[in-house]
């Protein structure tokens, strides 16, 4: 900032000022920090600050920042020298995408704040979400052309919950990394059914044909990196139909990046998931907590 924007603010006529819009801030604060204190987004408790875990919930959080499938990104026992090792199911099938990396495992703690989100409309859980997707999302993207692709909704699911939580949560890594996102590249073509109860082939019949291109597709995607966005990776097949679609556009590269991803680790023994219930936008539970 040069000299003379430094004088300005610092003049006699914009210091009080500034310095009363400070103290009226910061009491306002206390006010409502007073009346309704910030809460820990993984179990409620009280804690310092808006968007963060209690201590407890914080060291439960298992981020996935180490080995990995180089192709979907699974937590893989030990790496290879050149980092370009795959997971069995990508060798037999590989998968649409190049890279599928999750902040977070699912867990407790990352449950409840994808699905209070979700169903809670606890929509300021976006920005904690974004907060821990952006170091691997800068990772994913490296210098190339990058462009976040939110998965949609269809407009029946969009009109009911009256918000897409993927695009909630790509408007902040936008806002936090500055990478452009497009909400309108890739379409929702048709509802799909539930998922829950089926099998990975019954799944994927479900979901297929259920993306689309925008019109203006192809000219948007024409050799740019397309990072999927989306809050929680499960099975895999929304993913996957997503990133077919994409494949179509003439992008250069198609990856994904999601808030949390389903692993053996991540299950509770006394709680065992069907993966199919957790996959992007299936779930018909409502969180009201």
């Amino acid at each position: 900032m040069g000299a003379a924007a430094q004088d300005v603010e610092s003049g006699p006529s914009a210091g009080p000022a500034d310095a009363l819009a400070r103290n009226l801030k910061q009491a306002g604060r206390a006010i409502l920090d007073y009346a309704l204190p910030p809460r820990c987004p993984g179990c409620g408790v009280i804690v310092g600050g808006d968007r963060q875990f209690c201590l407890t919930c914080w060291q439960s959080l298992d981020f996935l920042d180490g080995p990995a499938c180089a192709r979907c990104s699974i937590p893989l026992p030990r790496a290879l020298p050149d980092g370009d090792l795959q997971c069995g199911a990508c060798l037999a099938s590989p998968p649409p995408f190049d890279g599928a990396p999750a902040a977070v495992a699912y867990g407790p703690a990352a449950r409840t704040v994808a699905l209070r989100l979700k169903y809670g409309r606890r929509l300021g859980h976006a920005r904690l979400m974004a907060q821990l997707m952006a170091r691997p999302l800068a990772t994913l993207a490296g210098e190339g052309d990058a462009l976040l692709v939110p998965i949609p909704l269809h407009r029946w699911r969009l009109w009911s919950r009256g918000f897409n939580q993927a695009a909630l949560v790509a408007d902040e890594l936008t806002r936090l990394t500055g990478m452009p996102h497009d909400h309108h590249l890739l379409l929702r073509a048709k509802a799909t059914a539930s998922l829950r109860g089926k099998t990975r082939r019954e799944r994927e019949k479900v979901v297929a044909g259920a993306f689309a291109l925008a019109e203006n597709g192809r000219a948007k995607a024409a050799g740019r990196h397309l990072i999927l966005i989306d809050d929680v990776h499960a099975s895999g097949a929304t993913l996957r139909a997503a990133a077919k679609a994409l494949r179509r556009s003439g992008a250069a590269r198609v990856s994904a990046l999601s808030w949390a991803r389903v692993v053996p680790d991540a299950l509770m023994t006394s709680n065992i998931f069907d993966f199919a219930t957790l996959d992007s936008d299936i779930m018909d539970q409502i969180m009201t907590g």
